[in-house]
């Protein structure tokens, strides 16, 4: 019984961790073929990922009202930059460069919080996040192969986003609902971007059906499939689990869209995912070794 349940959140995680990666992949086609606009595919996909987790919501019980939901409108501020920053950076990167962008700022960005806030890392995860930043530069560098500056820095900014996103809700009892709550206070400012797309025709039946599935299915029941998984995982595999998201949306955009892996995009992802692995670990077991003190008093 326990072997079968293992397995079920075994199962359940790599799906939310391939619906988080489908989100680049998505975004990436629907752009690049000239599907959509990136305003209207960004109000597609607020608005549907909102009526999915109503849905949800709803169909376990707690469905959210305007003047009583859960997050905030400083979450749903968050959410809604990092959504438009996201869509327009795919009109220029490649779905893998655009994802390891995005992961390497939301960390970076989650740091500098951190120390800004007193707390203190040690030799080691500075040394992961030194080798991470230092790869990331390397990466959008000026070069024959370095991702287009401007879609490089929109991704940037659209993790720093999320970072915020994140921080703003740490501690939540009910994630969710919180993410269901933001979605909606979005929807009124989607709908105002979708409406150009209708009237200018700027979006074709394909788009719609790549911005929903992104919406719905990719960030929507995503969101629901890892929130349900999170509490069976220790902190430090909920981490290490989010590393193999931009290697998934890589390998989407190599199988889907023929998109070329360069040696420097690989040569990148290795020493930012390795200089993030290793700053996860040393933060893991600072925090382990802080609690046995506490506890030895």
């Amino acid at each position: 019984m326990a072997a079968s349940s293992a397995l079920k959140i075994a199962l359940l995680t790599a799906l939310a961790m391939v619906a988080f990666a489908a989100n680049s992949v998505l975004n990436r086609v629907a752009l690049a073929e000239g599907e959509a606009d990136a305003l209207a595919y960004t109000g597609i996909r607020l608005a549907s990922g909102a009526l999915m987790l109503v849905l949800i919501l709803a169909w376990r019980g707690a469905p959210p009202r305007w003047g009583r939901m859960g997050g905030s409108m400083g979450g749903a501020l968050a959410l809604f930059l990092y959504a438009i920053a996201f869509s327009y950076a795919y009109l220029d990167l490649a779905a893998g460069t655009g994802a390891l962008l995005l992961f390497a700022a939301v960390q970076l960005g989650m740091l500098g919080w951190a120390i800004g806030h007193g707390e203190r890392p040690g030799a080691v995860e500075w040394a992961g996040f030194s080798a991470a930043t230092l790869f990331l530069i390397f990466l959008v560098l000026p070069g024959v192969t370095a991702p287009d500056p401007l879609g490089a820095a929109l991704m940037i900014l659209a993790g720093l986003a999320w970072a915020a996103y994140t921080l703003i809700g740490r501690g939540s009892a009910a994630p969710l609902v919180d993410t269901g709550g933001n979605f909606l206070r979005c929807l009124p400012i989607a709908l105002l971007l979708i409406l150009p797309g209708l009237l200018g025709q700027t979006i074709s039946p394909a788009g719609w059906l790549y911005a929903i599935a992104s919406g719905a299915l990719a960030s929507g029941l995503g969101y629901a499939i890892w929130y349900s998984v999170l509490p069976a995982l220790e902190r430090s595999t909920a981490a290490y689990v989010q590393l193999t998201v931009p290697a998934i949306a890589a390998g989407g955009g190599v199988l889907f869209i023929a998109e070329p892996l360069s040696v420097r995009l690989i040569l990148c992802s290795l020493g930012i995912l390795g200089g993030v692995a290793l700053a996860l670990w040393g933060a893991d077991r600072r925090r382990r070794r802080v609690g046995r003190a506490g506890r030895s008093f």
